[in-house]
């Protein structure tokens, strides 16, 4: 028997996820949790096969939490709405066995679940396409300033922590806008969270 953990933050998703893998003749839920914090304390407690995630979720991503489950011997998989490129190449980085789209048919779920068991990785087409299109623009001195903009840092702030000029930084936040084609700080970090590139 293959035993689950689902991690989900919208209910009425989480239920139907148990329901419709318990019907699996092989498979069986143990456990459910809201957020990436609950995924990680069930799948340290239960010790299932297989954890599958959402990204966006309270308290820690799926994401977060499979960076932390890393070397665990239970098998992640991230089940998401978001094909985003960043997000991607974070969770093949973490070493998770799949990436799969919520769109897809049910039973493509199930189907690998299975192969993952087999010892194989399982991504989303449209993933695997994507990652090879978009790499992250900034040089490592901007990606250290779009974080302190993150932050809520101003520019003084910046400069200060960065040993630079302020007007170096003022520099160095105009590239980063002509980069990302934006044309303010919240745009910025919309952008480049969106494209799953904050780590």
């Amino acid at each position: 028997m293959i035993r689950i953990v689902i991690a989900e933050d919208q209910r009425m998703l989480l239920g139907a996820l148990g329901s419709l893998l318990n019907l699996e003749e092989d498979m069986e839920v143990v456990g459910k949790a809201k957020n990436g914090e609950e995924a990680i304390a069930l799948v340290k407690r239960l010790d299932p096969d297989i954890c599958i995630m959402d990204i966006e979720m309270p308290l820690k991503s799926g994401l977060d939490a499979a960076e932390e489950l890393k070397d665990h011997v239970c098998k992640i998989i991230i089940l998401t709405t978001f094909a985003r490129s960043g997000y991607f190449e974070r969770a093949r980085k973490a070493n998770v066995s799949g990436y799969l789209l919520k769109d897809s048919p049910s039973e493509e779920l199930a189907a690998s679940i299975r192969v993952i068991m087999g010892g194989r990785k399982v991504y989303a087409p449209e993933l695997v396409d994507m990652a090879y299109e978009e790499e992250n623009p900034l040089t490592d001195r901007e990606k250290e300033i779009i974080n302190l903009i993150a932050e809520g840092k101003s520019t003084k702030e910046i400069a200060a922590q960065l040993h630079i000029a302020n007007g170096t930084v003022r520099n160095y936040i105009s590239v980063i806008f002509d980069k990302l084609e934006v044309s303010n700080r919240i745009e910025a970090i919309s952008t480049f969270r969106e494209k799953g590139w904050f780590r």
